[in-house]
């Protein structure tokens, strides 16, 4: 092999290991410098997840999430308010400390214009709404499912 292409294949390779801590270090300051979580309000029953203050919309009813997967917490249900974390952070609305495939502060869902929206705040594994990556802020209905890590939930009124 000619000299040239061996030197040639060299700063190619080195420009791709630059290119792969460049993105693992990216990940890792995404992680840390997250925003700060709003405290999650305490709860009347130790143990209890916490929750959004309830708020309602149109007929009186409070809209939800309940949780669908894993079957452990499956029927566990979140209030949602005006706006509603989620993650592995103890300040998420919806905190999810197991599950190793949440970012620590994962999504978040709020409201705006009298509608749900979702949105990612940058996470690692993404967020998923109906199997569809969400890349920008997408609004909500009921029986739209949320995928944070391993954790589905289900938007209910």
């Amino acid at each position: 092999m000619p000299e040239s292409l061996l030197t040639v294949l060299k700063f190619f390779f080195l420009a791709l290991l630059w290119l792969f801590f460049a993105r693992v270090m990216w990940a890792v300051w995404a992680e840390v410098n997250a925003p700060a979580a709003a405290p999650a309000p305490s709860s009347p029953r130790s143990g209890a997840p916490a929750a959004a203050p309830a708020r309602a919309s149109g007929g009186g009813e409070s809209t939800r999430l309940r949780v669908v997967e894993p079957p452990d917490r499956r029927g566990t249900t979140y209030d949602l308010g005006d706006e509603l974390t989620v993650g592995r952070a103890s300040g998420c609305q919806v905190s999810m400390p197991d599950d190793s495939y949440a970012s620590q502060l994962h999504a978040r869902i709020y409201r705006k214009d009298g509608r749900l929206w979702l949105e990612d705040l940058g996470s690692t594994n993404g967020t998923y709404l109906n199997a569809k990556s969400v890349t920008t802020p997408v609004a909500l209905r009921r029986g739209d499912r949320v995928q944070v890590g391993r954790t589905v939930l289900e938007v209910t009124k």
